[in-house]
């Protein structure tokens, strides 16, 4: 087994770290690994934002409802990116709505979470922490707005990244058995008999979220995560039709 299949199976969200920027020539490679990361059809539909504003950061992490995302040393935030295109399309008169398509946003999701997985591997090789912030969906809207984002754009996923100034449990995951299946998808009969160790063994582990305390089962975790959406979570289909994404429904365009 390679080290990077170990830093792989080793990660873990980290939420405090020092108070360390890192070099210029770090942010620039890890920048490089960002783009030399796998695309839809090499179109290239994302783009990153470096928010290095404190301002901007403090409201992030109220926003988020998470204030440690005020502290972190780095913050990357990766957008889809259609308006790059666009634009070059319509500079040569060649612009058209299918350049700005749901199909085309899915494509460009798809593009900005590679990169962030890419960069995220390529963090953790040199030894430094991660945390992924899809909190900025809390509400997409001010995060546009705040980083002034133009119309066929959309904001994917926030990174956060320094040197770790934690240690947190490693979390335990389902069964991959109950995850991977051979040609068709597989449906079980019991899901509770099948995650019975399972929610035995998420009751073991300490968010340090939560001041220590241990979790609660993953079946009693569903409900309380998956059965609940924050207030303006809600709106994020109607702010991917503001930004001006065309979304058809049955021959009719939104």
């Amino acid at each position: 087994m390679n080290n990077t299949i170990k830093d792989q199976l080793n990660h873990r969200t980290i939420r405090e770290f020092k108070d360390e920027k890192l070099d210029d020539e770090i942010i620039d490679k890890l920048l490089e690994v960002a783009n030399r990361s796998a695309s839809s059809n090499g179109m290239q539909y994302f783009s990153i934002i470096n928010v290095t504003d404190p301002k901007i950061k403090a409201k992030f992490a109220e926003n988020g409802d998470q204030e440690y995302m005020a502290r972190v040393p780095h913050l990357f935030i990766f957008v889809v990116d259609l308006f790059r295109n666009y634009m070059i399309a319509k500079e040569n008169h060649e612009e058209n709505d299918e350049m700005i398509g749901f199909d085309k946003f899915i494509q460009g999701f798809s593009d900005a979470i590679i990169a962030a997985q890419n960069l995220t591997v390529a963090c953790e090789s040199l030894g430094l922490g991660c945390n992924y912030f899809g909190n900025i969906h809390n509400d997409t809207k001010m995060v546009i707005d705040l980083l002034k984002l133009p119309k066929y754009t959309y904001p994917a996923v926030g990174v956060g990244f320094g040197i770790a100034n934690q240690q947190p449990q490693l979390k335990p995951r389902i069964d991959i058995k109950l995850k991977t299946f051979e040609n068709s998808y597989k449906v079980f009969d019991n899901y509770n008999e099948m995650i019975k160790d399972y929610d035995e063994i998420i009751t073991t582990y300490y968010d340090l979220r939560d001041h220590n305390k241990g979790s609660d089962s993953f079946s009693k975790q569903i409900p309380k995560k998956q059965g609940t959406t924050k207030k303006n979570r809600s709106k994020m289909f109607e702010t991917l039709i503001d930004q001006g994404f065309k979304i058809n429904f049955k021959d009719k365009t939104l």
